[in-house]
This record gives C-alpha cells, sequence and structure tokens, in this order.
C-alpha cells in the first residue's frame, strides 16, 4: 500500500476547466462552463436533475467526448489522454456496472490486480463496512452495500483525484456518517475528491467549495459558508407564548419579521438575534422554555440561487 500523495501543493490546481460544452442536438447538456479544482479539496458540485453535473464529471473523466472547451486533469487531457489518466484516477461505478455473480473480494481482488499502484483491498472492504460480505455475490447485496464497494472499488487503485457521484444513496443515516468519515480519511491522505450529490447537508458538512449547476451552466461558486452568507443569511427565533401579541418584537435589532400562528411565534431576521430576542422577552417578563434559533443552511441557499436564476431568465 502506498503512503501520502507527494507534492500535494495548497492552491495547486488538480482540475482546470475552460468553456466546457456538451450538445446533444438541440439540448445544451454543458452550456461554457469553467472552474478550477484545488489539489487535496473537496469539490462539491450540485444541482437538479438534467443541470449536467454527471455531464461534466463524464468528461473530466474521459467517458464522454466534450464539444467544446478545454480540460486538463492532473495535467493530461481526457479526450486524448484517457489511458494515462484512468491510472491516477478513481471513478465510482454505476449499478449495472458488474456482474451479477461476481463476489465482491473477487471485484476489490480485480481492480486491485489491474492497477500500477493498489492499497490493501482487505483493509478497504474493512473501512466500507463490506468485510463480513466478501463472499457475498453482487446481486445479493443491498442497495448501500452496493453503494459501499463502487466506491471502496473507486479507491482500490489509490487515485491521486477521485469522482464519486451520489456516494450515499441509499445508505442509512449512520451509514452515511461513516462515509463522511471516510471521506475525510480520503483527503488526508492527499488525495482529490470530486464529489457530485443531491444532500445539501452532505454538500455542507465535506465540501471546501461548491459549485450549483441549473440548466448546463454554474450560477454560483463558493464556499458554503459563503453561499450561505449571500443567499440565506436569516435566521429564525421560534418559541411559543400563549399571552397577547408580542408588537415590541419587531422593534429588536436585526428582527425583519415577526410572525404568529395560534401560540407560536416566529421572529426571522440577521445578526445575533437570538440574542436580542431573549433579552426583548426577558426585559418583558416572558422566559420560554422552547426558544430556539435555527441558522440557515446551505439547501436553503440552494433554493434561494435557484429561484434568483429563474428570476432571472
Amino acid at each position: 500500500m502506498t503512503g501520502q500523495h507527494p507534492a500535494q501543493i495548497p492552491g495547486e490546481r488538480a482540475v482546470a476547466v475552460r468553456e466546457l460544452a456538451k450538445v446533444y442536438g438541440p439540448l445544451r447538456a454543458v452550456d461554457g462552463v469553467s472552474f478550477d479544482v484545488r489539489r487535496g479539496e473537496i469539490f462539491g458540485i450540485v444541482g437538479v436533475n438534467g443541470s449536467g453535473k454527471t455531464t461534466t464529471v463524464e468528461c473530466l473523466q474521459g467517458l464522454r467526448d466534450r464539444d467544446n472547451g478545454e480540460v486538463h486533469v492532473l495535467g493530461l487531457d481526457p479526450a486524448t489522454q484517457r489511458d494515462a489518466l484512468r491510472h491516477r484516477i478513481g471513478s465510482q461505478l454505476q449499478e449495472s456496472a458488474l456482474p451479477d455473480r461476481l463476489r465482491v473480494w473477487e471485484a476489490l481482488d480485480l481492480f486491485a490486480a489491474i492497477s500500477p499502484r493498489s492499497r490493501d483491498w482487505r483493509r478497504l472492504a474493512d473501512e466500507w463496512g463490506l468485510w463480513e460480505k466478501r463472499r457475498a455475490a453482487f446481486a445479493d447485496l443491498s442497495g448501500g452495500q452496493r453503494q459501499r464497494l463502487f466506491v471502496a472499488l473507486a479507491l482500490v487503485n489509490d487515485p491521486e483525484i477521485v469522482f464519486l457521484d451520489e456516494m450515499t444513496t441509499g445508505l442509512d443515516p449512520s451509514a452515511r456518517h461513516a462515509a463522511w468519515d471516510l471521506v475525510r480519511a480520503v483527503r488526508q491522505r492527499g488525495t482529490t475528491v470530486v464529489l457530485v450529490t443531491h444532500f445539501m447537508d452532505e454538500a455542507e458538512e465535506l465540501c471546501d467549495r461548491i459549485a450549483v449547476f441549473k440548466a448546463g451552466r454554474i450560477v454560483a461558486l463558493d464556499t458554503p459558508s459563503a453561499l450561505v452568507r449571500r443567499f440565506a443569511d436569516h435566521s429564525t427565533v421560534r418559541f411559543t407564548h400563549e399571552g397577547d401579541d408580542l408588537p415590541w418584537l419587531d422593534g429588536c435589532p436585526g428582527a425583519s419579521a415577526v410572525e404568529r400562528e395560534g401560540t407560536r411565534f416566529t421572529v426571522a431576521g440577521d445578526g445575533p438575534l437570538l440574542a436580542y430576542v431573549a433579552s426583548a422577552l426577558v426585559a418583558h417578563g416572558i422566559a420560554p422554555l422552547d426558544l430556539r434559533v435555527e441558522r440557515p443552511t446551505l439547501e436553503q441557499a440552494f433554493l434561494r440561487i435557484s429561484e434568483v436564476e429563474a428570476t432571472t431568465r
């Protein structure tokens, strides 16, 4: 088993994409996207179905020919140097990629044998919760077990960059969080990760930067926290109160809206809103036991990005 990849220089580009385009008749599946992926980062790609995410990643891996633009992955052009590239990257397989009768250990052993540099497949099987299923046929695996096998196969050649497409689909919450820890460990080894996901909590938890795709274009690209600040920087304070309305809550610093439904109050706004609302409530002799704040999330930012983009088209 090899050690951490050398020369993982912070800021050095692992992927460089300029004006990438892929066209199917009248459909521009990818419409002139440009971005970089830095070595050693976890780079997220999110968007609704049909937004161009998977097509873009397939072009980066040399699995699909581009129609226009420039692409370099680890300094290589996937369209003309795919044989040299495939030994240095890991690609998550899709559902129909393995024969039904192939056993888990056979798949891992085969992929390790054909890789010029490979990790110990036994350790990978253990890390990804597959050791007890090593003698099981592919057809007998659950959806979640198949997903874990696909990720392990993507890592068996000890890649410099790994492409993971919906890696936690079908996993239960416990398995998802375990997979997140393993992806962090992959990055700690020096491997760059390109993660395509529908799960905003996953992207927010794992990714250093995120590109938001819509209709074949990148409509936002930044860190998760920056995207939240830009598109969803509003806190919400909630509590219950059975007394009269509380009109003075409108005067709390940062409050932008106060709503009441029955006994439930909601105060929306910016800044340290919880502190201001709590102070105002206590000053009026009110101390709700269920006073709480809900911080904005990447999912809210993603929905807002989609709304803004829709209104500008």
